[in-house]
């Protein structure tokens, strides 16, 4: 009998790949795009899962599903799907997976350093040693940031929400959140109004999904409440964030200092952070540990492996729930 179709939207880990080379019969989507369309050309009609991640740069939208008149399943590397048109995959009856629950502890830790480090001024007290300046100069200047007397707005309470919103907590600043909808499950005061939560904090700290719904949702308006204290911490998607309003309110005090892990075009950001003294930069960190990505690897392949044997997949995201193979 032979293997299933599978296609590689992007180069994975060797956990990844080397497992489902085991059950299907794999074709990695070359770089260039006249190489892609001559492989899906020969292959689509035989294709009947995917293997993707926002790390690869190609989005499964509806032009791209369309392509594969079999497909079953999707699965994405990462808890984040906005690089997949979920509705038409529900539409088709694809199943579309991501790897909730398995990054969720490393994110939330990520979230916390880049809120300690920005608040804090860490990096720029490190390069400030580094340059020899402290020899010279005497010690770094005090921060007029610190935890100490600030208080937190989540934006999102989703699981990774709440893991760093139990850490923030635990560190006596006060938290209060805003989402779409109140949970029932947690104690934290909730906005159903996003400007005046921002009002009510002088820090807030983003972990929304991306798509169309959340694109620029942290805006000039919402900067400008959130005040001269203001800082901002974004470990969600580039798109949540409207960049130029946030560079602006940087660069003229309307805000105090921001720590961001993702970007717009990222990994190719705009040079322009680079001259922002008042902005902590990551590159986009915030599950990258060998454990969790290990865990995030063996997720993706045991989804695609419930489709080969014929087995319900393992984390289905909400829009794609699992009927049948």
């Amino acid at each position: 009998m032979s293997k299933p179709v599978l296609l590689e939207t992007g180069p994975m880990m060797d956990l990844i790949s080397s497992q489902l080379a085991e059950a299907f019969t794999v074709h990695a989507l070359p770089p260039r795009a006249a190489e892609r369309d001559a492989l899906l050309a020969k292959i689509a009609p035989d294709v009947t899962a995917i293997c993707t991640g926002g790390h690869t740069g190609v989005k499964t939208d509806a032009a791209m599903l369309a392509r594969f008149p079999k497909l079953k399943v999707v699965a994405n590397f990462g808890v984040g799907y906005d690089s997949i048109d979920v509705a038409t995959a529900a539409r088709r009856g694809v199943v579309v997976t991501n790897t909730p629950d398995v990054l969720t502890e490393e994110v939330a830790d990520t979230a916390l350093g880049l809120l300690l480090n920005t608040v804090r001024e860490f990096s720029r007290a490190e390069n400030y040693l580094r340059a020899g300046e402290w020899a010279k100069k005497g010690d770094y200047p005090l921060t007029s940031g610190s935890l100490r007397d600030r208080k937190l707005g989540m934006v999102g309470m989703g699981r990774i929400g709440q893991a760093i919103a139990t850490r923030v907590a635990a560190f006596g600043v006060p938290v209060v959140y805003y989402s779409r909808n109140k949970k029932s499950d947690v104690s934290y005061q909730y906005y159903s109004n996003l400007i005046e939560m921002a009002k009510a904090v002088d820090t807030m700290l983003v972990i929304t999904p991306g798509g169309a719904e959340t694109k620029n949702m942290i805006n000039a308006e919402v900067l400008a409440a959130l005040g001269k204290r203001g800082i901002l911490i974004n470990v969600a998607r580039g798109t949540v964030v409207d960049e130029p309003a946030l560079m602006a309110a940087l660069r003229t005090g309307i805000i105090q200092a921001a720590g961001l892990d993702v970007f717009w075009n990222e990994p190719s950001i705009n040079p322009e952070w680079m001259t922002v003294p008042n902005v902590t930069l990551l590159p986009h960190v915030g599950s990258s540990s060998v454990h969790t990505r290990n865990g995030m690897g063996q997720l993706t392949v045991d989804n695609l492996l419930a489709y080969a044997n014929g087995t319900p997949p393992k984390t289905p995201v909400a829009e794609t729930p699992f009927k049948a193979w």
